[in-house]
C-alpha cells in the first residue's frame, strides 16, 4: 500500500476568525459549502468544532463510500482535522492569515493508506483527480459565501471528463505489448549465409537455366 494525498488551497478576501468560524459549524454553515457530492450529511453527536461526529456519503470518480468522521482542533482558530472512524482516511483544514488578516489562505488535504493491486493502481490515479475537483468546488463556495457573493449551484462533480483518460490507461497495456513484439522482431538476429553456399546457389542457377535455354527449341518444335 502507499498513501495518498490530495490537496488544495484558495486565498479568500476575509478575516481568518471567521472563515475558520464557518468551518467550525457543523450542523450550521460548514455543509452549505459542500457540494452535491456529499450525501445524507447528518451529525451524530456535537455540532462545533472539537468532539463533532458527522457522517456523510461522497460520490467522488464515480465511487460512493460512507464516512464517520470525529472532529478535533489541533490548533483551535486554525486547524481542524476529520479523521474517518472506520478507515486511515484524515482531512484537514489549515486557515493561514495574510495581508494583517485581511485575507486568508485557506487549504484542505486529505491522506489515506491506498490499496494494492490493479485497484490500488486506478485508485491512485483517479481519485486524486475527482476528490481534487470537488475540494476545488467546495472552497469556491466557501469563498462566495465569506465574500457575499451568491453561491455556484452544487451540483455533483461529474467523472466524464475522465473517461478518455480511462480508456488510455486500459489500452496502454496493449500498446505497450504491440511494441514489445515490435522491438523483439526489430532485433531478431540476421542470419549469416557463407559464401561458399552463395557460390553454390549461382552455379545451379546458371544450370537451370542453360537447361530451360536447351529445353525451349524442343517445346516449340513440338506445338508447331
Amino acid at each position: 500500500m502507499s498513501r495518498i494525498i490530495v490537496q488544495s488551497e484558495k486565498v479568500i478576501s476575509g478575516r481568518p476568525e471567521d472563515i475558520y468560524a464557518i468551518l467550525a459549524d457543523y450542523k450550521g454553515r460548514h455543509p452549505q459549502i459542500l457540494p452535491a457530492n456529499f450525501q445524507d450529511y447528518r451529525v451524530e453527536q456535537g455540532a462545533q468544532g472539537e468532539g463533532t461526529v458527522v457522517s456523510f456519503r461522497l460520490h467522488a470518480g464515480g465511487r460512493e463510500r460512507l464516512y464517520r468522521m470525529r472532529v478535533s482542533e489541533p490548533v483551535r482558530g486554525q486547524t481542524l482535522t476529520e479523521s474517518d472512524l472506520n478507515s486511515s482516511l484524515v482531512t484537514t483544514w489549515t486557515v493561514t492569515p495574510l495581508d494583517d488578516g485581511q485575507r486568508t489562505q485557506v487549504r484542505i488535504a486529505t491522506m489515506w493508506e491506498g490499496g494494492s493491486g490493479l485497484g490500488g493502481f486506478f485508485e491512485r490515479l483517479f481519485a486524486p483527480l475527482g476528490l481534487r475537483r470537488i475540494y476545488n468546488q467546495t472552497l469556491a463556495s466557501l469563498a462566495a459565501v465569506v465574500e457575499g457573493r451568491p453561491a455556484e449551484e452544487r451540483r455533483p462533480s461529474s467523472p466524464v471528463l475522465l473517461l478518455p483518460l480511462l480508456a488510455l490507461i486500459i489500452a496502454l497495456p496493449l500498446l505497450i505489448r504491440l511494441f514489445q513484439q515490435r522491438r523483439r522482431r526489430s532485433q531478431l538476429p540476421v542470419r549469416v549465409v557463407p559464401a561458399s553456399t552463395l557460390k553454390e546457389a549461382r552455379s545451379r542457377l546458371r544450370e537451370a537455366r542453360q537447361q530451360a535455354a536447351r529445353t525451349l527449341p524442343r517445346l516449340r518444335s513440338l506445338r508447331a
